[in-house]
């Protein structure tokens, strides 16, 4: 193993501390901050690993992760969608603040804004090599891609591996009328090179090249770790899968017994093994937090090429448990109790403060939402949730919920549903229904579900969410009543001065 020697930490690195007495001259040193891996799967639900009651394929890397590590039963999402739940994951702020909604298209002029500080910078400005590979999502034109935000290298698509015109639905549509517009470009591979240069290493991915997606990432990913054993590292592993359209390499494809998902879920569990191992391989397993989580639930009307969010309500496009709350694991030998769980509220806005705290990093002037949550990760006896409220934003800006640790209190407004019936099949989609929700107060500790309305049994819970929520709508505003908030910052915005990336257009 390289013992790396690096920089004086804050206080919350003094767990890792050598505090032996120097040897002869030698100056005392601390243990080098430790790297960081978050793995980001795109749309999958609550209950669709081992961990969380999967029980029709096996995922166990993932297990071996949650023997050896933490699962979180109440970690959530800033939002339902992809880019809006990207952008708090990387800046700490709830989506809605930074102007990121819904799910940026190839269509789209808008972007990260540069002004907001990203994780990786902040581990950028402690030494850190960092690194993102798989889907970005948060602009496609050079001013917004990775490079820009503090990754030093990208390999990846620019936005969903569904915004594209081989979409099995789009085929169909096809199949219908050849004719008929598809309002999608072909979908790139993009590689940045250097702060802000970038390259097409495949203008126009095919089915062959979704199948290597999984593989073609993680491998990146194993040798960036193995490049960096002088250094600390970050890497971002933000997988495509298991968003649908499905994709496994034929290492995979059969290998569940229990359809493409299952085969898919595989190996995304292969490649978190991977991880694990090329930790293990450069002796860094006790300085390497790594974290495991989705940014939303399943998308349900793909039915047999959806995941599944039981016990949870509904699932991804809406502000129901089923849509933001996910299943999560985090492993640090010997900083976080193996075998373990945590059941109180935390999000992916919380990453950013807590790893800022981890090595030393100088938090962004601007205002973020997260919390330090470090004392339920590492299971300090009686600590609890940072969060006194929790604001569930969605669409254009609607605050459809506000939470604290037990109770949900949901505003009345519109969401789509089954209503009880099956999704498609064969990787295409059925339509939604659209239903109303009334105002409800649900007890998630005894209901997560979200089945049964406990508002009159606790008015005093609801007029303390109530008067949350008004907090919320001054801040950040809320569509459904029509209010703008003084703390939104805008979102990046592409002028005609600024480079374009060339789509292709089919």
């Amino acid at each position: 193993m390289l013992f790396r020697y690096f920089f004086a930490c804050t206080a919350l690195l003094a767990a890792t501390t050598d505090t032996r007495p120097a040897a002869g001259n030698e100056p005392p040193h601390t243990v080098a901050p430790p790297n960081i891996v978050v793995i980001f799967i795109d749309d999958m639900g609550y209950a669709d690993i081992n961990p969380f009651g999967a029980t029709r394929y096996k995922t166990p890397n993932l297990n071996r992760m949650a023997k050896e590590g933490r699962i979180f039963t109440d970690f959530v999402v800033s939002s339902a969608v992809c880019s809006a739940s990207r952008s708090a994951l990387l800046t700490g702020c709830y989506h809605t603040r930074i102007g990121i909604r819904g799910a940026l298209g190839p269509k789209s002029n808008t972007g990260l804004n540069p002004a907001e500080t990203t994780l990786a910078e902040l581990c950028r400005s402690r030494g850190y090599a960092t690194a993102a590979f798989g889907k970005w999502h948060l602009g496609h034109h050079p001013k917004f891609l990775p490079n820009r935000h503090g990754f030093d290298e990208f390999y990846g698509i620019p936005y969903s591996n569904d915004m594209w015109p081989l979409h099995p639905a789009a085929l169909a549509k096809r199949a219908k009328d050849p004719k008929a517009a598809i309002p999608w470009a072909a979908l790139p591979m993009l590689e940045t090179q250097g702060e802000h240069g970038y390259r097409i290493a495949n203008n126009n991915i095919q089915p062959a090249d979704q199948e290597q997606m999984t593989k073609q990432f993680t491998e990146r990913a194993v040798s960036f770790i193995k490049r960096n054993t002088e250094k600390p590292f970050f890497v971002y592993l933000p997988h495509p899968m298991v968003h649908v359209p499905l994709y496994a390499s034929e290492e995979f494809r059969g290998k569940s017994g229990a359809g493409l998902f299952g085969d898919v879920v595989m190996e995304v569990d292969w490649s978190v093994g991977q991880i694990l191992n090329a930790i293990e391989d450069i002796g860094v397993e006790r300085n390497t937090l790594v974290i495991f989580t989705s940014d939303n639930g399943p998308w349900l009307s793909y039915g047999t090429h959806s995941g599944r969010a039981t016990p949870l309500r509904e699932g991804k496009g809406t502000m129901f448990e089923g849509g933001y709350r996910e299943p999560t694991i985090m492993w640090w030998k010997g900083k976080i109790p193996g075998g373990t769980e945590c059941d109180q509220l935390c999000s992916t806005i919380d990453l950013v403060p807590t790893i800022a705290n981890l090595i030393g990093a100088k938090l962004p002037t601007h205002t973020i939402d997260g919390k330090n949550i470090l004392p339920l990760m590492t299971g300090e006896p009686n600590a609890k949730s940072p969060h006194e409220a929790f604001y569930c934003y969605y669409g254009g800006g609607q605050l459809q919920a506000v939470r604290n640790e037990r109770y949900k209190l949901v505003f009345p407004h519109s969401y789509r549903t089954l209503n009880g019936h099956p999704g498609g099949t064969g990787g295409l989609p059925v339509g939604y229904q659209q239903a109303k929700m009334q105002l409800s107060l649900f007890d998630l500790d005894q209901d997560v579900s979200e089945t049964t309305n406990v508002i009159d049994e606790h008015p005093d819970v609801a007029q303390q969410l109530m008067a949350a929520a008004e907090v919320a709508r001054e801040d950040l505003g809320d569509t459904l009543r029509k209010r703008k908030g003084s703390g939104i910052r805008p979102a990046g915005k592409l002028t005609d001065q600024d480079e374009r990336l060339p789509l292709l257009w089919q």
